[in-house]
């Protein structure tokens, strides 16, 4: 699940969905923008970035600090905020990056110099034409949501269920301001999602509830952003409400991928101690995936429901949160789930490797078939949802 499809609390947090399916939390810090520029772009630019049933208004603000063009991003809907990672202008040509987030803009000025032509890429390009905006036609610029305090159990104040469109592609699952919108997810996607599972630790599953799809609204009924913990609480309370989920949980052996140390230290960076818990796991599209901040059950739990066919398991016996991000070229074995269909693999000499081969050079850990004991949900009792 991608793109700017979620809610951004301060500057150190950025809830996204990515083309592919679910992005968890990306941290976005500013950095200091590129030399090179040759037309003075600097003020405010507008557009709506065109994500198929969620277009979000974008602001992009250019200035210079000594010389250097830097850019600030606002997500109008989303009420999001963050700093580009680098910005260039060269004959008429734009590029924003946004390292962090796995993203970038490119467009092209037209001849006045009044309008930006261009796309927003992460993981897919979408349009993201940009207009300068004057005083009579801009944009307010609306306060970044406060997250909901740590100490909140939220319940849910609005739900809607609808069946998706039958030829809804991929699953999503974002913040939008306050409010929590998934689309075309599978029951078996929610409580794969919510009770942190991969789908085979689920036992007693309907074919209807793989089959039946559904865009999903929920409203908290407690002010603020939810953290990951009061997310996944508000869907488990979903389930059980309107879909009259009940299971009990069991163990089983299961082939799993155990996640183990390799030989010598992890190439990992271990976050900043004063951090706190806002962090998480983001795709900048296939086979990038982003580690900011986050414990190792994280990544691990992103592998296991997103990209692996099988329950991963962390035997590393690494703790506390790490950033590091991880390069690997897919094979048609992998995002299964997610109904993507991986493209061949490129000849390229600099293409990155398969994904066993980047886990271990990229950050010294192995990723080995095994089995291994581990929960099971098993499924007492659960109907189709009850109506609006």
């Amino acid at each position: 699940m991608q793109f700017l499809q979620e809610s951004f609390v301060s500057e150190k947090r950025w809830l996204g969905v990515v083309a592919c399916g679910l992005v968890w939390v990306a941290g976005l810090f500013a950095a200091p923008g590129v030399q090179a520029q040759e037309k003075d772009i600097a003020g405010k630019w507008q557009g709506t970035l065109d994500i198929p049933g969620h277009p979000l208004r974008i602001v992009v603000e250019f200035s210079k600090d000594n010389g250097a063009l830097k850019a600030k991003i606002y997500s109008i809907d989303q009420k999001a905020q963050f700093s580009a990672s680098s910005v260039t202008e060269q004959a008429g040509t734009v590029k924003v990056g946004m390292t962090a987030l796995g993203a970038t803009y490119e467009g092209k000025l037209t001849p006045d110099g009044k309008e930006i032509d261009g796309s927003w890429s992460q993981g897919k390009a979408l349009p993201l034409n940009l207009k300068l905006a004057t005083e009579a036609d801009e944009w307010a610029i609306p306060e970044p949501l406060k997250p909901m305090a740590a100490t909140a159990d939220p319940g849910i104040e609005v739900a809607t269920i609808k069946p998706s469109r039958p030829d809804a592609h991929g699953i999503g699952m974002t913040l939008k301001g306050q409010m929590l919108v998934t689309a075309n997810t599978s029951v078996v996607d929610l409580i794969a999602l919510s009770y942190g599972v991969n789908k085979k630790q689920i036992a007693g599953v309907a074919p209807w509830m793989e089959n039946e799809r559904y865009d999903i609204t929920l409203k908290p009924d407690t002010p603020g952003v939810p953290n990951e913990k009061q997310y996944f609480s508000m869907v488990k309370k979903l389930l059980a409400e309107r879909f009259q989920l009940k299971f009990h949980m069991e163990k089983k052996e299961l082939a799993v991928y155990a996640l183990e140390l390799g030989k010598g230290e992890p190439k990992l960076t271990k976050a900043d101690a004063n951090a706190g818990n806002i962090g998480g796991v983001g795709f900048g599209g296939l086979g990038k995936l982003f580690v900011q901040n986050a414990p190792l059950a994280e990544f691990t739990g992103i592998l296991q429901h997103m990209v692996l066919d099988r329950p991963v398991v962390d035997q590393t016996g690494l703790t506390g949160r790490w950033t590091f991000t991880l390069n690997w070229t897919p094979d048609e074995s992998q995002f299964a789930d997610m109904g993507i269909k991986i493209p061949p693999p490129s000849d390229k000499a600099d293409a990155p490797p398969p994904l066993f081969t980047a886990i271990q050079e990229q950050l010294n850990l192995k990723l080995e078939a095994t089995k291994a004991p581990v929960d099971v949900l098993a499924i007492d009792k659960v109907e189709k949802p009850s109506d609006n």
